[in-house]
Parts: structure tokens; sequence; C-alpha cells
């Protein structure tokens, strides 16, 4: 890692008062002297204020200074700006919100969430010329002890990384800020060389060397769970309330993020509380909050879910929106009651990272070409089959973006709506009041729709509905609880739906699963077995055959997987298939069938895809049968 040498410290900060006053004025006008667009049209356009045409046309002489003239913090911001990851709205708000509070508008971004830390850490470490802090590199024992007060180390986040006689090494989260580097070179009287440092990865490392050396704790700084009545309903919110739970729940939503978790499971069991992590598809087991802050937990998250926390007999449903690290999240939440208390699964819907994009998904080759012919079609139904969480909102949903044009009208009915689409009319079923996906469809075939999306076929009801509106000339997507393609036609036949409406109405059935990818940066190639070639004959001559393995690096947390793929399976309603569904003939005839008239499975697809190294073949078969 190159050094970069503050051998004093305040000089970092460069620039008048002015140009930071103007950054900060929560008003407009700094100091009552110039008005921030004078001072500074960039972050003036980055507050969302409209340039004047002078300004526009003959900049000032400030806004032609170079970068490196205006404060540390504006050319920060700026470059944030820049680069997509801060909206005028959200820095207006930091700003007011870092004026009433007298807090640093840096730390109010972090703190509401507003940034990524890692992104203000690189815009930092470009803007001074620091470098970025190697977390691997942190000490293991407490460096330059009995100079700092451990009180002023986190609230400055501060980490002595290293020492010598000449000077010493330290990581900040605000170097920034002038007077923290001033404080430190104050306290130890020698030069101080400064690295840019992740304000959670400071906290982890201070907490590591630091918090274990500190007395015990005062009683008054933890609530007490150990002696309250849990049908005490008042006393259930204020825990809930306190501090340290709502760091608890905070950290444990954070920790996901970072883990690129799908789903979090909060599981209370008699002598213990579990906390588990869905990541690409996988539950991994991670650090608890202790059993006795059990019902405080859940009752926070209920509380941020908007959830009766007196009702712990029934299930719940409730979502929670949120913004970490400057990603806008919707966590859907259920509660369901067990023995020991309720079983809480958040799911992690992540609005800005996923792509509705079939190549994103992992759509190639003949599965992709004849999904494309199916949304082709003018009219009639596409199924997507699958069991629970195995993407088919997902797939649905990139289906409709494709669709989605000024020419046509989009009306969905979705429990719940997971992802709100531009330009898409989307309705949110409401069985307590009534409005079930039955009862919205009927109103809906009269607002003049050109596709419909069904979230899910769950009744005879509904689906005859679906397929009287593809009858009428309508597009209809939905979907269903099968295993494959083929199973698709008879559950809609073992659930009432005449077949020759099916055969009329019926344009495809599509059938998914989802499979970890291989992590590109340290998948591994090695020569399969013959015993194992042989089941590639399909695609290639015998021979050596070259799959990949996982590893494990850094980018994929040791695990050699990152990010889910679809393997997929599309049946076309052709004129023999037709027959055999008129004829009620089993799936596995109505499979082969299809097999012949060239449906590539999804066993197949997801052999293809090991072959490319996009995933493995114990994935593959973790997800499909050998056909």
């Amino acid at each position: 890692m190159q050094d970069e040498t503050l051998l004093e410290p305040l000089p970092v900060i460069a620039g008048t008062r002015d140009d930071l006053d103007a950054l900060l004025a929560p008003t407009g006008v700094a100091n009552d002297r110039a008005p921030v667009a004078d001072a500074d049209p960039l972050a003036a356009t980055a507050l969302g204020a409209e340039p004047s045409p002078d300004q526009a046309a003959a900049p000032s002489a400030e806004a032609s200074e170079p970068p490196a003239e205006r404060p540390p913090e504006a050319r920060i911001v700026a470059t944030l700006y820049g680069r997509g990851k801060l909206t005028p709205g959200d820095l207006a708000r930091a700003r007011r919100l870092a004026d009433d509070g007298g807090e640093p508008l840096l730390r109010m971004l972090l703190r509401l969430g507003l940034v990524a830390e890692r992104d203000l850490a690189q815009a930092m470490s470009e803007v001074l010329g620091l470098p970025l802090a190697d977390p691997s590199q942190f000490p293991t024992e407490p460096v330059a002890e009995g100079v700092f007060s451990l009180r002023f180390l986190k609230d400055a986040r501060v980490l002595p990384v290293a020492e010598d006689d000449a000077r010493l090494r330290v990581a900040l989260a605000d170097a920034a800020d002038p007077f923290i580097l001033a404080a430190v070179a104050m306290a130890a009287g020698k030069p101080v060389e400064a690295v840019i440092g992740l304000p959670s990865e400071i906290e982890l490392a201070l907490a590591r060397l630091y918090d274990e050396k500190q007395p015990a704790p005062d009683p008054d700084a933890e609530p007490d769970f150990s002696d309250f009545d849990e049908e005490d309903i008042e006393h259930l919110k204020d825990l809930a309330s306190e501090a340290p739970v709502i760091r608890m729940v905070n950290h444990m939503i954070q920790k996901a993020v970072e883990a690129r978790a799908s789903d979090i499971h909060i599981e209370p069991f008699a002598d213990e509380l579990k906390v588990r992590y869905r990541i690409d598809g996988i539950l991994k087991e991670v650090d608890a909050p202790p059993v006795r802050s059990t019902a405080a937990v859940i009752s926070r998250v209920k509380i941020m879910a908007k959830l009766n926390i007196a009702e712990r007999r029934l299930p719940q449903d409730g979502r929670i929106p949120v913004r970490i690290q400057g990603r806008e999240l919707d966590l859907r939440v259920s509660t369901v009651p067990t023995m020991f208390g309720e079983s809480v699964v958040m799911r992690l819907l992540d609005k800005e990272s996923v792509r509705f994009d079939f190549n994103a998904l992992g759509f190639d080759g003949s599965p992709r070409e004849r999904l494309l012919q199916i949304l082709e079609q003018p009219y009639g139904i596409l199924l997507v089959t699958g069991p629970t969480g195995s993407g088919k909102s997902t797939t649905l949903y990139t289906a409709l973006s494709r669709l989605n044009t000024q020419e046509r009208k989009i009306i969905t009915v979705e429990d719940p709506v997971e992802y709100q689409l531009p330009g898409i009319n989307q309705i949110q079923v409401k069985s307590a009041i009534g409005m079930t996906f039955a009862g919205a469809l009927r109103a809906i075939v009269r607002q003049d729709p050109d596709i419909i999306m069904v979230g899910e076929m769950r009744d005879l009801e509904t689906a005859r509905i679906a397929v009287q509106s593809a009858l009428t000339g309508h597009v209809v997507l939905s979907t269903l609880h099968t295993n494959d393609a083929a199973s698709g036609v008879t559950r809609l036949l073992d659930m009432g739906v005449e077949d020759y409406l099916l055969t009329s109405t019926i344009n495809g059935i599509l059938g998914q699963r989802l499979v970890r990818a291989l992590c590109p940066h340290c998948r591994e190639p090695y020569d399969a077995l013959p015993e194992l070639a042989a089941r590639f004959t399909r695609f290639q001559p015998a021979g050596p055959l070259t799959l990949y393995r996982p590893v494990g690096c850094d980018q994929c947390s040791v695990t050699g997987y990152r990010g889910r793929l679809v393997i997929s399976e599309v049946l076309l309603m052709t004129d023999p298939i037709r027959k055999l569904v008129l004829s009620h003939a089993t799936a596995n005839a109505i499979q082969r069938l299809a097999m012949e008239e060239g449906m590539a499975t999804m066993y197949e697809d997801g052999l293809r895809k090991a072959m490319s190294g996009r995933t493995t073949v114990e994935e593959v078969l973790r997800v499909a049968e050998d056909d």
C-alpha cells in the first residue's frame, strides 16, 4: 500500500471559509454575503438550485478555480454527485439536518444512509490523495495505548494503526475534518500519517482492540431484558425503543445487505435466538443477539413494519422501506407464531441492484428464443412455473419491462407488489377487505388493458377469469407453483379449468430454477472424470471435458459463488401438444413430446451453463433432475 504523509495535519484542508459556508449554508446564502449559486454553481446544482443564465454563460471566478482550490468537503460532495452516488434532494436534506444538528455534512450523509461507506471513502481518498486502509493490516494489539481516550477514538472514528519514533499512522473515517487530525497530532506529539478507513471497519477494530480491556459496562447503558413480563406491552415497547435494541436490529439488517443476503430469518428457540441469512439461495447462520433480548428484537422489527406487537397468536405481514448505504431497500416482513415466540422472516428487495434484463438473469440460447417468441404473440397466456424463491416474479417483471411501451396499457394484480415499475398500473391484493385476485381481475378487464399480469393463479375462479381475458384478446402473464413446465397444464386441469380453454389460450409455459453462479474471480478449471463427461455427450463429442469448481476469495466472501442465474425450459403449445392436453395425457407424456419437438430441459440448460463456467454441475443437480 502506497503511503502518503501528512507532516502538518492542518494544511490538508485548502480553500476559504466562504467556500465551506457556501456548501453548508442551509438557505442558499452563505453568512448573508453571497448566494450558494454565486459561490459555487456546481454545489448549487447538486442542491437542486438552477444557475442563472448569466452564471451558465459566464462562470464566476470561484467556479473557474481548479478543483483543488475548493474545500475538500465540497470536492468530495461534488465527486459523489458527479458519479451519481448522491441526488440533489438527498444532499439538500442532509445539509438541512446537518445544520439543525450541528453535525458535519459527510457524517450526516452516512448516518442517513444516503451514500455507501465505500463510495464516500473512495471519493475522500481521491480528493485528499490518501490511500484506502486495508482492514487486514489493522493491528492485533492496541497502538499508542494511553495516548488517546477510547471515547475520543470512538467519537472521532480514529484507529491508531502503527507507530515508530518518527511518526504515527492512523486510519480516519473523517479525514476531511482538519480538527480531528490536529487533535491527533497534538496528543501524539509527532507527525501524523493518515489513511482512509471505512467507519464500520474502524468501529469493529476499536471494539476488538479496546472493548475487552474496558471495565464492565454501566448497568444503565443497557436495558435489562431478564426481568419483565412479555404481556406488558408498554414495557415491551419501551425496550424495543432502547438504543441498544435499535442498534442490534440495524446492525443485523446492515450486515445482511453487506453479505448480499436475500432474506433474514430470526428464529426463537427455548435456549437461543437464531439469526440466519439466505445468501445466493443457501441459509447461513450468523451471530445473533442474546436470547434474553428475543422479545425486544422481534418487537422492534414489528414496530418498524407497523405491525401489532400485542398480537402474537396470528401471522402478520408488513413492509419496511429503508435506505442503507445509499441503497433503497424494501423489507417484506412476515411473522408466524411458534412454540417459543414469533419466527420473523425479512425479505430484502433491493430496488436499485435488480436488473430487468433477460441476459442478466441468465436466459440465453433456445430458452430465450422460445420465451421471446411467446412474448411476441398478440394475445394468450404465458405461465411461469417453479417453487417459491425460484425467481418467477423477477422473470415476469422483466417480461413486462420488455413489453412496456406507450402503445400498451399494462395492469398487474400482485400480492405483494415487489417492485414499482414506471408506466405500469400495479394493484396490491388486500384480501381482508375483499380485494382478491379474482375480484381485482373482474375490475381491470373493464379498464381496457392490453396486458394483464396476475401474480399467481391460486384458485379456479382466478384461473377462469384469466383464461376469459386471454380469449378476449389480452396478453396474460401469471405464475403457478409446479415442478416443471409440463406440470403447469395438468395443474390447471386439476384445478377444474376446461381442457379446450387451455389449448385455446396458453401460448407457452416457462419452468425455471435458480442456481448459484460461480465467482468469476476465483473459479478454477478442472478435467472432468469420464463418468461425469458422459453426461455431456449430447452437447459435445466424447472426450476430455473441462468444467469449473468454486475456490473462494474476498470478492465472494470465500464461498466460491457470487449471485444466481436462471436455468429454464420453455414449452410451446404446439398442435401435437394440444392433442395430448385434450386427451388429458400425463405431465411425463407432454414433457417427452416437448423434448422431441426441441425443448431444452432445465437440466440440459444447466449443463450448458456448467460447461461455460457459469455454474457447477453440483448446483445443477441440486435443483434439477437428469432427464
